[in-house]
């Protein structure tokens, strides 16, 4: 170090440090430039920046804001961004060149792939006029955005960055592309969301669209996975628009990652795993004796299985479909998506089966059968069918008596009982009544053979004809005759 450098007690002089300082102050950088910058401090319009250098760097935090609003950074990252500016006690950082610019600057941002910002002045054939730095370029209407653009007008007027593909002609022919920047920003979401998120994780996602099989559902912008129609409900669905419609907020949980078509990952995800085993909280919802609603999602020849809650479905046995008529076949009475009412049986946890009635949810007949049919009681019933045995004949739905064949015979309407049909309507009378057996016996109204027991108080008394003696009222006036003239 030279003596002018130095003072008498061997320090450096103040001009020498200074001198050396400016390396360090940003005079190597450049408007342009690309710097790695850390977040030091976050103001309220402001955050600023250590680039490696003494002057801080600075940028406008609305600048740096996510598709949703939100300033996702935090003190201690590091974001890329380009000189736009420099002063001698501050470096203006962006994530773009923006503004009044030269040729030269645009001609550095075509080589140095610097994204520049633009707006889309109007729709021209086959792109968009978009004016950067105050000079006109050209957008092609596929370069636009990563999707495909159904309204063009929808653009103009917005402030985009773009990265400048061609440069051509002294600057006369600038042709730019949004899609490419945006395809970047993507790949290198992609590459952070893989690296964070691992098969099992529950993250969240949009759903996007509906197939007959399934639904896909965006994880972060362009990357998706899909929901199979089997992972979509504990419940059982036909179709994925009863579980989930698109737009939809999402929860899912990440079932496989692996390698798909065109070097993109094949994502599996479930929406039911995301939630709770509905198996896991059925105490707090049902309990055996319980009635409650559901819908018939299966028939089978031994019963049908009654959904009564998403992923809840229990069975009801073919014999305790009705306790009104006697059931061979459960489709004869009720069919697929049919919502009925049931009682609940039985609950085992541990094989997750529920045991369901609907013959008990819509009551037993019988149990009040005593009080409402007594000994002696005229009724009115509809045939069901002759048997060998006897009369069958409909009092109310699950109530039947029986009119036994040695009853018809002794019927004063004999004929036209044993002519019965089923759906004719018949008069008779309750002789017994056995609910603990569930049987009724009934009789005729009126019988050609009556015994002493059997008469009634209403009966017109019969005349006697006396020993030796006249027989009916005149009988008896001849003998009262007879008998004063012999006094």
């Amino acid at each position: 170090m030279g003596e002018d450098n130095v003072t008498s007690n061997g320090e450096e002089s103040f001009a020498a440090m200074f001198e050396a300082s400016l390396a360090e102050t940003g005079k190597d950088l450049n408007i342009g430039d690309k710097v790695e910058a850390k977040i030091i401090s976050i103001g309220e319009t402001a955050v600023f920046f250590d680039v490696g250098v003494k002057l801080d760097g600075m940028a406008e935090k609305e600048e740096l804001l996510d598709e949703n609003g939100e300033f996702p950074f935090q003190e201690g990252d590091v974001i890329e961004l380009f000189v736009v500016k420099k002063t001698k006690d501050e470096l203006v950082l962006s994530k773009a060149l923006a503004g009044v610019g030269g040729l030269n600057q645009l001609q550095d941002a075509f080589e140095a792939k610097i994204p520049v910002e633009g707006k889309v002045k109007a729709v021209r054939k086959g792109g968009f006029d978009v004016e950067v730095f105050h000079r006109r370029a050209f957008c092609p209407v596929s370069q636009i955005d990563a999707i495909f653009v159904e309204d063009q007008d929808a653009y103009v007027g917005e402030s985009f960055l773009f990265e400048i593909i061609k440069f051509e002609n002294g600057g006369k022919n600038i042709v730019l592309s949004r899609r490419k920047l945006l395809e970047r920003e993507r790949e290198a979401q992609a590459q952070a969301f893989f690296e964070d998120v691992k098969e099992g994780d529950v993250v969240e996602g949009t759903v996007m669209r509906l197939m007959p099989y399934g639904a896909f559902v965006e994880l972060i912008p362009g990357t998706e996975g899909m929901v199979h129609i089997s992972e979509l409900s504990w419940g059982r669905i036909a179709e994925p628009a009863e579980a989930v419609s698109v737009g939809q907020q999402v929860s899912v949980k990440v079932l496989s990652i692996g390698d798909g078509d065109k070097g993109r990952k094949k994502i599996s995800l479930s929406i039911k795993q995301a939630q709770a085993d509905p198996w896991e909280t059925i105490g707090d919802t049902f309990n055996v004796g319980q009635k409650t609603t559901g819908k018939i999602v299966r028939l089978a020849d031994f019963g049908a299985f009654v959904e009564i809650a998403p992923g809840i479905e229990g069975l009801v046995h073919v014999s305790e479909i009705s306790y009104v008529k006697r059931v061979h076949k459960p489709e004869d009475e009720l069919s697929a998506g049919q919502s009925v009412s049931v009682l609940i049986k039985d609950i085992d946890l541990d094989k997750k089966r529920i045991s369901l009635s609907i013959k008990d949810a819509e009551g037993d007949p019988w149990l009040d059968v005593a009080d409402k049919y007594k000994s002696g009681q005229t009724v009115t019933g509809t045939v069901e069918k002759m048997e060998r045995f006897g009369l069958f004949v409909s009092l109310e739905p699950g109530i039947t008596g029986l009119l036994p064949k040695s009853k018809i015979a002794e019927a004063v309407n004999a004929k036209e009982l044993s002519n019965a049909r089923p759906g004719d309507s018949v008069e008779l009378c309750v002789e017994s009544v056995k609910p603990e057996e569930r049987k009724i016996s009934l009789a005729p109204t009126e019988s050609t053979t009556v015994e002493k027991s059997d008469w009634k108080p209403h009966a017109k008394p019969q005349r006697m004809e006396s020993n030796g003696g006249f027989g009916g009222l005149l009988g008896e006036k001849l003998q009262a005759a007879l008998n004063n003239k012999n006094s």
